[in-house]
Parts: C-alpha cells; structure tokens; sequence
C-alpha cells in the first residue's frame, strides 16, 4: 500500500464527499444488528462481507478527512523507523536518538538501524502533550498568583 508512506491532506473535492459518506455511513451503522455486514460496489455489483469494526474504522476516517485533516493508517504493533518516529513527533531525527539513547523511547536495534513500535512514539507523543497542558496550567496559576492578569 503506497499510500501509507506518504500523508496527504483531503482536496476540497474529497472533503465534500467524506462528509456526504460520513453522515451516511454513520446512520447506516446506528442500524446494523450484525457484526459482519455486506456492502456493495456499485460500479461492479460486487457484494463483499465486511466486519462491523472496519465499517466503524472506515467511519473515522470520513470524518477526519471531512474536517480536511491528514491521516494515516498504521497497525499498533508496527515497528517504525527512526525517522518517520521522529516525523510523528515533530522532532528531528537527531533528536529522536536522544530519546532513544537516554531511554525515553524503547527501541529495538536490528544491526545498525534502530527501529521504534509505533505505540511506544504515540504513548511518549500524549504523556509530553499532557506535560506541556499542565506546564501550561502552572504557568497560568504562577501569573494568576503575582497578579499578572490584574488589570
């Protein structure tokens, strides 16, 4: 799967036509009373078993591509190179080895290329964004204290 590799964000014409799917396929999943329905392609009239949970996935990423937001798609316990590791977290991947070799981040090393679970960059990625919300509410509550917001 090319597309994987490369995070592209929804054209206008996609976005118009996620959000006609989105709201579509989510009532039609407010309905189902099976965990393996059939959908039709239409254009082949080829009727094809899905499970629910791919349907529910599928209805995700509607919605994200609706609000013209880029996605992409990777298994949870995929392995990951230091560089797109780094890509996930905005860093450098200088940086990224730091974190690795101070050991922030496990990783594996397979002979010289270090390789990162995706869960582990994504687990380090939300415990900084709650550190930096609650640096954010301790500067705020320092200021509220020295008056900083009096007028």
């Amino acid at each position: 799967m090319d597309k994987s590799q490369t995070i592209n964000k929804p054209s206008k014409d996609d976005q118009k036509l996620a959000i006609e799917s989105y709201n579509a396929l989510a009532s039609v999943i407010e309905q189902l009373e099976t965990d393996n329905p059939e959908i039709e392609i239409e254009a082949l009239q080829e009727r094809i078993k899905i499970p629910l949970s791919a349907l529910k996935l599928l209805r995700e990423i509607l919605k994200t591509m609706s609000q013209g937001k880029p996605f992409s798609l990777v298994p949870i316990a995929t392995e990951v190179t230091t560089q797109k590791a780094a890509e996930i977290l905005g860093c450098s991947r200088p940086h990224l080895v730091g974190l690795l070799e101070e050991g922030k981040i496990e990783y594996t090393k397979i002979g010289k290329h270090r390789r990162v679970k995706f869960s582990d960059v994504m687990d380090y990625k939300n415990k900084m964004k709650r550190s930096q919300k609650q640096h954010i509410i301790d500067i705020m509550k320092s200021d509220e204290e020295l008056g900083i917001y009096d007028s």
